[in-house]
This record gives C-alpha cells, sequence and structure tokens, in this order.
C-alpha cells in the first residue's frame, strides 16, 4: 500500500468461510509510522516487520504490517491504514545467526543483532506452547504443550530420494527410488534468521534448496495453537532428485498413519515392509497425522502432495521432484520444468482423551473439530483488497454481515449461488445452497480453544441463517439440482447426518 503525507488507504477484509474469524492479516506499506484502525473507529495493535532483500538485508523501501483482523462469516470488514508519525505500532526484533560472528548490522528503523550459530537452542514462545530450534540448522526440534506441560519430541529435517539405475526410472508418473532417502546434509551452517514481535514471531533458515519458515501466532484463539510451516524449494539445478520434509516424533504410532482422500474421508494407511517404499506413499489432499494413546500430531496442507510414514512416529511429505527422463507413461518427457515452489503447512499437536479399541480395525477416522477448522481456514485465508481513500467507502460495508451467526462448527458451505433460468441467460430468482456436514472425533477437548461456534447435532434454523434476506422457500434436491424428490416441499429447517452432502433450492427476498 503506498500513500503519501496524510493520506490513508481503506483496507477491506473480506472472510470466505462461513464462520466469524479473528486472522492475522499482513500487508506491505512503505513507511514504518503507521496507524491501523478498525471498522469502528478504533486504534488496533500492529507489528511492523522487515521486507528482506535476501537473507540479511533489509530492504528501505517496505515495510510489512500485521493486524488481528475480526470478520464476520461471509463478511467484509473496512479497515483505514494511516500514516502517523506518532504510531505506536510495535517493531519487530531481530537476531541474525550467521557462521561467523560480526558486528550488529546497523539499520535506522529494526533492532537487528548478528550471532553465530552456536549449539544454544533459539526458543519461540506463546500462551500454548514453547517451541525449540537447534543453534545449528535452525529447524524445529522439541515442543512444551501449556495444557499439560508435556515435552513432545517433534523434529523436522529434509532427505533426498534419487532414482534407480535400472531401465525404468522416476518419471512424471512412477516413482521409483534407489532406496531410502538420504539426509539432507549442509556442509556449512545455514543462516537463521529470528524475528521476534508482538503478533507472531517466526525462524527462517536459509538452505541452498530451501528456505524453511515456521512461524508462531502470539494471538489468543484458533490460530496459535498451531504451527504455521513454509517452504520455498528451488531444485531447478539437481539431476535425478527428489525432496522430502521429514517430520520425527516420540509419537508411539506403530508405522499406522491417516490421510484423507479428496479432502473428504480420512483413511487409515499401513506401512508395509515387505512393499517397496513407493507402495506406502499415498496422496495427501489436506491433511495427515499420526498418533498414540495420548496425543494426535496433525499435518494440515495447503496444497496436494504424496505422503509416507515409514518409520514409527514419523510424517514425511515429497515437496517437489526433478526427473530427467520420461517413464514411459504416455507424457513423452521428463519432470524438468520446475519453477520456484512454495508449500504450506500447519502443525497441530492435540491431546487425546480416551481411546476405542475397535478404532484401529475402522475403516475411516475423523479429525477433531479444531483440526477441521484449521484445515478450513488453512485452505480459505481472508482476502485482503485496497481502495483509494478519496473514492469512497460504502456505508454497508463498514461491516457488512450477510449471515445472523456462525454456521455450526461442523457444517460447511460447499455453495451458494444463483441458479441460471431455464428460458433465457438472466439468473432465476431460486439459488442453490449446498451443505457439507463433516464427521468430527469427540475424544478431544473443545474447551479454550478458540472456536467461536457450536454444534447442534446438524440442525439449522434456515429462518435464522440470512441477515438480509427472508427465505421464501426452501426445497430439498439432488446434488447437481438435475432433480427433485417426489415428495418435496417447502421444509423450514434442515436436519443432516455426519458426512452428508445435502443440496437445496433456496429463494430469497
Amino acid at each position: 500500500i503506498k500513500y503519501g503525507f496524510f493520506f490513508s488507504r481503506y483496507l477491506l477484509v473480506h472472510n470466505p468461510t462461513e464462520q466469524e474469524r479473528f486472522s492475522v492479516v499482513s500487508v506491505t506499506v512503505n513507511s514504518p509510522k503507521v496507524k491501523v484502525l478498525s471498522p469502528l473507529g478504533k486504534p488496533l495493535t500492529v507489528q511492523i516487520s522487515a521486507v528482506w532483500d535476501g537473507a540479511t538485508t533489509v530492504s528501505r523501501e517496505a515495510y510489512q504490517i500485521s493486524f488481528v483482523a475480526h470478520v464476520p462469516p461471509l463478511g467484509i470488514a473496512v479497515y483505514q491504514v494511516l500514516e502517523d508519525e506518532n504510531s505506536e505500532a510495535v517493531l519487530a526484533d531481530y537476531n541474525i545467526y550467521v557462521r561467523h560472528s560480526r558486528q550488529d548490522n546497523p539499520d535506522t528503523v529494526f533492532k537487528i543483532k548478528g550471532m553465530q550459530n552456536s549449539v544454544d537452542n533459539i526458543i519461540l514462545e506463546n500462551a500454548y506452547m514453547k517451541l525449540w530450534f537447534s543453534g545449528m540448522s535452525g529447524l524445529l526440534e522439541k515442543i512444551n504443550t501449556k495444557e499439560d506441560g508435556k515435552n513432545h519430541q517433534v523434529k523436522v529435517d529434509f532427505a533426498w530420494y534419487g532414482t534407480t539405475s535400472n531401465r525404468d526410472k522416476s518419471g512424471a508418473y512412477l516413482f521409483i527410488p534407489d532406496g531410502d532417502a538420504k539426509p539432507y546434509i549442509f556442509t556449512d551452517p545455514p543462516t537463521i534468521r529470528v524475528a521476534h514481535g508482538k503478533i507472531f514471531s517466526e525462524v527462517v533458515c536459509f538452505f541452498h534448496h530451501v528456505t524453511h519458515t515456521v512461524r508462531l501466532y502470539k494471538v489468543q484463539g484458533l490460530e496459535g495453537q498451531s504451527l504455521e510451516v513454509s517452504n520455498i524449494v528451488d531444485i531447478r539445478g539437481e539431476y535425478n532428485r527428489e525432496l522430502a520434509m521429514r517430520i520425527s516424533s516420540d509419537i508411539n504410532s506403530q508405522k499406522r498413519f491417516y490421510s484423507d482422500l479428496n479432502g473428504y474421508q480420512i483413511q487409515p494407511r499401513l506401512t508395509m515392509s515387505k512393499l517397496p517404499i513407493q507402495a506406502n506413499i499415498y496422496p495427501m489432499t489436506t491433511m495427515a497425522y499420526i498418533q498414540d494413546v495420548g496425543v494426535r500430531l496433525t499435518l494440515h496442507s495447503a496444497q496436494s502432495l504424496g505422503v509416507a510414514s515409514l518409520k514409527n512416529g514419523q510424517l514425511e511429505v515429497i515437496m517437489d521432484r526433478r526427473l530427467m527422463q520420461d517413464d514411459n507413461r504416455g507424457l513423452g518427457q521428463g519432470v524438468q520444468d520446475n519453477k520456484i515452489t512454495a508449500n504450506v503447512f500447519r502443525l497441530l499437536l492435540e491431546k487425546r482423551h480416551g481411546t476405542d479399541v475397535n478404532e484401529e480395525k475402522a475403516p475411516v477416522s475423523f479429525p477433531s473439530l479444531l483440526s477441521h477448522m484449521t484445515s478450513l481456514f488453512l485452505n480459505h485465508p481472508f482476502i485482503p483488497m485496497t481502495i483509494n481513500a478519496d473514492s469512497g467507502v460504502p456505508e454497508l460495508i463498514n461491516t457488512f454481515s450477510p449471515l445472523m451467526s456462525s454456521m455450526p462448527c461442523d457444517i460447511h458451505l460447499v455453495n451458494l449461488r444463483t441458479i441460471q433460468a431455464k428460458v433465457d441467460t438472466k439468473p432465476s430468482d431460486e439459488a442453490a445452497l449446498i451443505l457439507h456436514r463433516k464427521g468430527f472425533d469427540c475424544r478431544f477437548s473443545n474447551k479454550d480453544t478458540g472456536l467461536l461456534c457450536s454444534t447442534t447435532q446438524g440442525k439449522i434454523k434456515v429462518h435464522k441463517l440470512f441477515s438480509k434476506f427472508r427465505v421464501e422457500s426452501l426445497t430439498p434436491t439432488s446434488l447437481s439440482l438435475m432433480h427433485s424428490p417426489p415428495d418435496a416441499r417447502n421444509i423450514s429447517g434442515i436436519n443432516m447426518g455426519s458426512m452428508e452432502i445435502n443440496t437445496f433450492r433456496i429463494r430469497l427476498r
């Protein structure tokens, strides 16, 4: 956001989900002297972070501001960004760990301290957890959950897969490794940049092929209860290699893990040593987790990747692959068009309350409500939009809230769209309402999770759904909207079973 003296911008933040949300919004501005006003005109707590040109050089032209936005379900909230010489925004502090100790990097805005790579741990902390990182590699090593005060070994590292020397080699469709993955070895300790701020703190590690970031949000509610892990991967210079991220824990998972099928069902997977490595890798659309009697570790993903658990307590994700030959499956070329690739995850550690002896034999598994919400917020983030102050903002959308309240925690609004009329190209007076009721595991505590919704056993009162409209009619129909059941009639309420997807024709006035 660029602005001149005494010039301001409006920032419109849209919430695309059916849940009321408090989430961190970050935008780039050209001055560190900034104040952000809420839709009610109250100043907010703002963190000013540096924008970096490389690992250790601070940009003099751009700054990142971060604040917690509160937006109603499917709504829009308007925040005002002002230039203010007396800004009370909090600047982030930085420690930069390099191979050789050097003088502090002078900067007129931020406090930046140069430090030498050491065996001392790097620590991040918020109200829910405490994290330890290696002082040599900058990678996560341990998590302490403050709810029960327990330490959990959760180590992150990277590994390489090669390809077999046989005639049939790995390609776009085939994964034929030359054996177990080899550790990602760095000859010199990486540069590690640690940021401490009011809204979030983070550790950034700069390896040759990947820039790895772990961010911990210091906010109450859902966003502070999981880690944001992101990798920027660049293997464009490699030859027949595939890069994987490993998460190794002390969870006694017995090589059993769970991954989702098309973002819908969670299925158990059992690693079998009699099968080759490629037979033990499964697709992960939105999440995968391992668990034992007392704890569950879930890796939420914002992109579809391959996942495996080849050792006890371990999750492994293939992040990018570069293969030089065709695998004779129809593509006619190798995988050589690699780009710099961004992967975003959330790592959630949950305490389990009791287990079912028959659970291991069940054909499906279910996430907790907190896990469902974490996945929803990761895959449907806030959408910030800017508008010039002189163009004006309609009074209607200082806070626009089309729903009267959040929908139940286990109900997901798949779609709400107009239906085209049969006679011409204009929309009809009906809309399609598609809802999905998620299945969730009750053996997780829902207390103090920060969820701003509740469950209603699948019951929804339609006349209390919309704040700006009155529901004139609601009629069940087939998923494709092509057919209506013979006994279809106007109903006043919705009652959905677990894991069902229902479609309705709705007419609003």
